[in-house]
């Protein structure tokens, strides 16, 4: 199935194969359903994913199929994105990578280039069942614009790059979800996904390759070796796509659970 994603002015195009439709998506979306008639309230959902592996485009399809597989619900898709720290707080500030001191700009999109803070007070709103508006990141301002969405949906599913990171400051952030769900992909495949990626915004590919080597591997790295194990871990592949690991429901048992 054909999904077009429009990422603030730019069109991506993903083809999820049925495989993956019929033996993850819908069974994944019957589950949370299940969760949240249990729960009775809202529930939480953090996808957490590299760059590159599709974690935004993935969570608005799912958003797009619960309209067909649980239309009594209402399963809203929202990113990390937009807690990106200001351009010009970038600009002006700088951190220290491997023991040199680099301007925030360059790294961007690294964990310390984000307001983690202001991210866990909107957190809590979210996991308290609070209807509330919610920051999208736009790319052609540089530059988060708040309140963007309005947040009030029976279902979150919160997708970013650090949902599940293992490091300070962090960690904690995976408690206020009722469930997680990680991707993991080879590093070689989210480069030169990465590396299109930022062609198809303009820049020549000497550029974009680059930028990916310097900014957007480190965090692909980051991620792979330091996200914290997830009740729900698929592998993305350009064979297979997505398909599941392991399954553990970390509230009921620790076996593993079957989604087909």
């Amino acid at each position: 199935m054909e999904y077009v994603y429009d990422n603030n002015g730019i069109e991506i195009k993903a083809l999820y194969r049925n495989e993956e439709i019929n033996t993850v998506f819908i069974p994944l979306l019957k589950r949370l359903s299940e969760m949240h008639s249990r729960k009775g309230s809202r529930l939480l959902v953090m996808l957490a994913a590299p760059p590159g592996a599709g974690k935004s485009t993935l969570s608005g399809f799912l958003e797009k199929l619960s309209k067909d597989v649980i239309p009594g619900k209402k399963l809203q898709a929202i990113g990390m994105d937009g807690f990106h720290r200001r351009q010009d707080y970038l600009i002006s500030h700088t951190a220290f990578i491997d023991g040199r001191e680099v301007p925030m700009v360059d790294i961007k999109g690294a964990p310390v280039t984000f307001d983690l803070e202001l991210l866990k007070d909107k957190l809590q709103e979210l996991a308290s069942g609070k209807n509330c508006g919610w920051p999208v990141y736009n790319r052609l301002l540089h530059n988060p614009v708040e309140d963007a969405v309005f947040v009030d949906g029976d279902m979150i599913i919160l997708e970013g790059n650090y949902l599940l990171l293992n490091e300070e400051g962090w960690r904690d952030l995976s408690d206020m979800a009722d469930y997680t769900i990680s991707v993991k992909a080879d590093p070689d495949m989210l480069k030169e996904r990465l590396i299109e990626r930022k062609i198809s915004t303009g820049s020549p590919r000497d550029t974009a390759e680059a930028f990916v080597e310097f900014s957007d591997m480190a965090n692909v790295r980051l991620c792979l070796e330091k996200t914290k194990a997830a009740d729900l871990e698929l592998k993305l592949s350009k064979e297979s796509g997505l398909t599941w690991s392991q399954a553990v429901d970390r509230h009921t048992t620790s076996a593993p659970l079957s989604l087909r």
